[in-house]
């Protein structure tokens, strides 16, 4: 279990949803930083959730 808003929490999250790569550049997520993973959380979960 990750803490709330931290990148393992954003990573779980985003691989939920079925997103375990970038979806630009096809790397896994694991290697960015968590501001990165956090936009990425941004874009696809949040606009979902509107």
């Amino acid at each position: 279990m990750a803490y709330q808003y931290s990148k393992g929490w954003f990573i779980q999250k985003l691989k939920h949803e079925g997103i375990s790569k970038h979806p630009i550049e096809r790397r896994k997520l694991e290697l960015y930083k968590t501001f990165v993973v956090r936009n990425l959380y941004e874009q696809y979960i949040e606009k979902q959730n509107q």
